[in-house]
């Protein structure tokens, strides 16, 4: 079969990012997030800074488009807001073809539509990604909710502006799970066991 694929798309603060790398470690898969924002920053010309702060605080709005491209528009009217969206999808696409791995976040399972993907979907209650945001990345404690709500306000309105669906839905993904509920690990395992049932399934 083709190379399989894992994407997973999360919540901010409910540990997505570390259970992708545990489940790309466990598999021996090539584990793809930052790598994507420097592929994709060569890919179009801008520095992997403004595109990683520009993905913080996306807005589908005219106006935003215009803000952040100062005024102007790249080749054909794009936005410089759509230049990064191209680029990080050819960015997804290229590393989907050297392999079997783990991509994390940016409409990777949209992107990759076509292809043979496992998509997963982690989420968890308020207080442990509270918790896990204050501990981890070292946020005020009292800043916390804010920030987790505006994150992923930022992330549903980006993957609802440029996929045909809708950021969240169960019926996007394959697999839903809570990581407050069963931790980091378990969470590991049960993606990976997951995906096997799945991938053995699709082989019959």
């Amino acid at each position: 079969m083709d190379n399989f694929i894992i994407t997973i798309s999360r919540e901010f603060g409910s540990g997505g990012r570390k259970i992708g790398e545990g489940v790309a470690k466990k598999l021996g898969f090539n584990y793809y997030d930052k790598a994507i924002i420097d592929e994709a920053a060569e890919e179009s010309g801008l520095s992997a800074e403004f595109i990683a702060k520009e993905e913080q605080t996306f807005s589908n709005s005219i106006l935003f488009n215009l803000a952040t491209s100062g005024g102007s528009f790249g080749v054909g009217g794009t936005s410089l807001v759509d230049k990064i969206y191209v680029s990080e999808s050819k960015a997804i696409k290229d590393f989907a073809d050297k392999g079997s791995c783990v991509i994390v976040g940016r409409c990777a399972d949209y992107v990759l539509r076509d292809r043979n993907c496992f998509n997963v979907f982690v989420y968890a209650d308020e207080d442990f990604k509270k918790k896990r945001i204050v501990e981890e990345y070292g946020y005020p404690q009292k800043d916390a909710a804010k920030l987790i709500k505006t994150r992923d306000k930022t992330r549903a309105r980006h993957y609802n502006y440029y996929c045909d669906r809708i950021w969240g839905e169960r019926k996007n993904y394959h697999l839903l799970i809570n990581s407050g509920a069963y931790g980091i690990e378990e969470a590991v395992n049960l993606i990976i066991d997951s995906a096997k049932i799945y991938q053995k399934n699709k082989e019959k």
